[in-house]
């Protein structure tokens, strides 16, 4: 197959399911994945040998081209990992959580990053924490608790790669800047029928559904200061 028809149904793939892992989880079946999509017969081994699968390499390329394709739209997010999302899903996800109506209290070193990447989006790694005087062993709690809630409300999404150290490094870009249109459109839709398109897209018993309802019960709404 070649790397267009591949991509091709990588995107399809990521569709019809509405959001998809990259890699499994200990090879389980749920959470779906690209590769249990696109190989659905063989276990993943991540061993980087001699024996080692070219596939398993061969995707992680692919993630990155398919995060600037534009089609799908790609961030760190069911447990902190590599997540494909439809462009429906991920809209009605921002409205169910209220991302995009200004419904999420977020702590203010959240707000700080966020409020860099409006300014310039995309950014890497390096270029966010040099722009905010985060770098260093010392700061890197702090830059991990602070971007959490940023990829958990998908108010950041990833846009391929860039070489600024020894190994690449995630491009990042807001949300709002990138998918202006997704985010736009999240704030006329109903946090109630966001959750039953979700449900009728990904299924009432998707780990991926839970996971997101999980994440709600955890949001502190935003204060109205206007009272």
């Amino acid at each position: 197959m070649s790397s267009k028809a591949k991509k091709k149904k990588m995107i399809d793939a990521i569709n019809n399911r509405g959001a998809l892992l990259v890699y499994p989880l200990e090879n389980k079946k749920e959470p779906p994945s690209l590769w249990s999509e696109l190989y659905p017969r063989t276990k993943m081994r991540w061993e980087w040998d001699q024996g080692a699968d070219n596939r398993v390499a061969e995707m992680w390329i692919m993630r990155e081209e398919l995060s600037r394709s534009g089609d799908v739209v790609y961030a760190k997010w069911f447990r902190n990992r590599a997540t494909f999302f439809s462009k429906d899903v991920f809209t009605n996800l921002l409205a169910f959580f209220g991302s995009s109506r200004d419904q999420i209290q977020l702590p203010s070193a959240s707000r700080e990053a966020l409020e860099s990447f409006l300014m310039d989006s995309p950014q890497s790694t390096k270029i966010i924490k040099e722009n905010l005087g985060w770098q260093g062993k010392l700061m890197e709690s702090h830059y991990n608790r602070a971007m959490k809630p940023l990829w958990n409300y998908l108010f950041l999404v990833g846009y391929g790669e860039v070489n600024d150290s020894s190994f690449p490094s995630l491009n990042m870009a807001a949300t709002e800047s990138m998918f202006e249109d997704l985010w736009l459109k999240s704030k006329n839709i109903d946090p109630i029928k966001a959750q039953q398109h979700l449900q009728n897209a990904l299924g009432d018993e998707s780990l991926f559904l839970k996971y997101a309802e999980k994440l709600k019960t955890g949001i502190k709404p935003t204060v109205d200061r206007s009272l």
